[in-house]
């Protein structure tokens, strides 16, 4: 995958050496001729000196054929405006932006673009998760978020324990795709597997049905 990595400073150097090891092909756009130095001679990929928040910089850095472009500006506006420059005038499908300010993570979202990071918004979001169902062992959105795969150890106060698929009450759009039982024993239940105390359950569904999955699950 051709990725652009504009601005950042030691986040970016630890992305560009993660990147460099899954074999990604890189070019980087940096506003700081120091940091530029720097990472021309830690890593043998294009280094862009310029501010990657002006379109002539993102022309010069050739970036019309790039399949993502990732804005690590400290400037949640900046970062915004590098997406979507790099969206709407060069063609880049995948923008992603870290942001300062967590209220922008779902602004910047309706503005086009298709990942915004926070680790404040994040952190309130696992927050908020273990708060409600303390069951829940780690959540992974897939698709942008159109999808929630949910990691789930049954016990034996839960509803779901001693019953069967069928007999959930679980909402549109919601499955459980794999059940580990055990350390070995991995399957695909059926509507009439009978969920146990212990049950690993790995349950795919939409964000809006989430709660509801976990309701259904846990009786909580």
């Amino acid at each position: 995958m051709k990725i652009v990595i504009a601005g950042g400073r030691d986040r970016a150097d630890f992305l560009i050496s993660f990147l460099m090891n899954k074999k990604h092909v890189l070019t980087v756009i940096n506003d700081s001729p120091e940091y530029c130095k720097y990472l021309a001679s830690t890593h043998e990929i294009p280094i862009i000196y310029g501010d990657p928040c002006k379109e002539y910089v993102l022309e010069e850095a050739h970036i019309r054929e790039y399949d993502v472009l990732i804005a690590l500006k400290p400037d949640d506006a900046d970062n915004l405006a590098i997406c979507q420059c790099a969206k709407r005038v060069f063609g880049i499908k995948k923008v992603v932006c870290t942001v300062s300010n967590p209220k922008n993570v779902d602004v910047f979202k309706r503005l086009g673009v298709n990942t915004v990071i926070s680790a404040t918004y994040m952190i309130s979001q696992h927050i908020e998760r273990a708060t409600s169902v303390e069951s829940l062992r780690e959540a992974l959105s897939i698709e942008d978020g159109k999808i929630v795969m949910d990691e789930m150890i049954v016990d034996d106060s839960h509803y779901c324990s001693g019953k069967k698929v069928r007999n959930l009450n679980f909402p549109p759009n919601t499955i459980i795709t794999c059940v580990m039982r055990g350390e070995n024993n991995v399957f695909v239940p059926s509507a009439d597997t009978v969920i146990e105390t212990g049950d690993k359950l790995f349950v795919l569904s939409s964000p809006a049905n989430r709660d509801a999955a976990v309701t259904a699950l846990t009786g909580k």
